[in-house]
């Protein structure tokens, strides 16, 4: 199968990285148990995210971990968790895992943020918790970034940036960290190229921090991964150039997709793309059976009937989706 529907970067890193790291691996020291505090891994993230001065660093096993070590440090009885709909499906799973009330409010039409309703819902519901997805998943949109620190402003308690995708976006709020005593900014280095390492982290004031290291498990980030990560980000610029190489792909699909009679395409700032389309479930068993895995969005919520999201692969894998696509268009209609 071509593999595009995980988000995943799909490219291998250059062989030369690939032997430094065999090396480095095959000296760590997996006998014994990783340092709990991960300082040189915190330091090469610090560094590579241009993070403010001042501002720390919290590690997790991905950006679930950290989603719900956020909502176990706010559960009590009443206790909001806010987002908007649709978005990354873990915030209202976790939200129930943890006791917390849900709160999802509506995007507009255009998956746009609804500024007057988000401030009508904090002023009513009072969240302890507010995630933003920046850029959205499965939208792919960056909101505005002006309602977005609106929102920061009248949250009366935490609002947490999630900028999973922040390798293929124009824009990021770990600048204003310094600026809002009520934000962070969670990322996560799957999307550019370490999903099997699980890890990601929480960027903010110490005074927030320190109080949710308390509820971090211990050694929750192994050897290996802090030892290939840190080799990794001394290596950030190969990384983002696989990131340029997808975003330019990621604009390419767009203008093909746009030309393909029956389908509407949605901006993206992220490595993949949502899109609308008539009998979007037969689309897309009709793709699995042509040998293209995506996924399938009809059904999940009511905003994404008919839609399908497609990660940005390489050319020759991004080609064949066309081809499956427009296959699969033809003998449908």
């Amino acid at each position: 199968m071509v593999k595009l529907d995980a988000m995943e970067n799909p490219y291998l890193l250059p062989q030369q990285l690939r032997d430094e790291i065999a090396r480095a691996v095959a000296d760590g020291e997996i006998n014994r148990y990783p340092d709990p505090a991960a300082q040189q891994l915190k330091r090469s993230i610090a560094e590579v995210t241009r993070l403010p001065s001042g501002m720390e660093v919290l590690l997790g096993n991905g950006s679930d971990e950290i989603i719900q070590l956020l909502a176990l440090a706010v559960a009590k009885p009443g206790a909001v968790l806010m987002s908007v709909e649709p978005s990354f499906v873990m915030y209202k799973m976790i939200a129930t895992f943890v006791g917390m009330k849900y709160v999802g409010v509506p995007l507009d039409k255009d998956f746009s943020l609804d500024l007057s309703a988000m401030l009508e819902a904090i002023k009513s519901e009072r969240p302890a918790l507010i995630f933003l997805a920046y850029p959205n998943n499965p939208t792919g949109n960056l909101f505005d970034a002006y309602s977005v620190r609106k929102i920061i402003e009248a949250a009366p308690g935490l609002v947490v940036v999630d900028e999973a995708y922040y390798a293929f976006a124009s824009d990021s709020f770990i600048p204003q960290l310094g600026h809002y005593d009520n934000l962070l900014v969670m990322r996560t280095f799957s999307k550019l190229g370490m999903a099997g390492l699980r890890l990601g982290f929480l960027a903010g004031s110490p005074a927030w921090l320190s109080q949710l290291e308390k509820l971090r498990l211990p050694y929750n980030v192994g050897v290996l991964p802090q030892l290939v990560a840190a080799k990794l980000l001394r290596h950030h610029d190969v990384l983002l150039a696989q990131a340029e190489n997808i975003r330019q792909e990621r604009a390419r699909m767009l203008a093909e997709l746009n030309t393909v009679v029956g389908v509407r395409t949605y901006s993206s700032e992220a490595n993949f793309i949502l899109l609308r389309v008539a009998k979007a479930t037969q689309i897309f068993d009709g793709l699995k059976q042509r040998g293209v895995l995506i996924k399938n969005l009809d059904g999940g919520h009511p905003a994404l009937a008919d839609c399908l999201r497609v990660t940005v692969g390489t050319r020759q894998e991004n080609a064949q989706f066309l081809s499956a696509l427009q296959d699969t268009i033809n003998q449908l209609a």
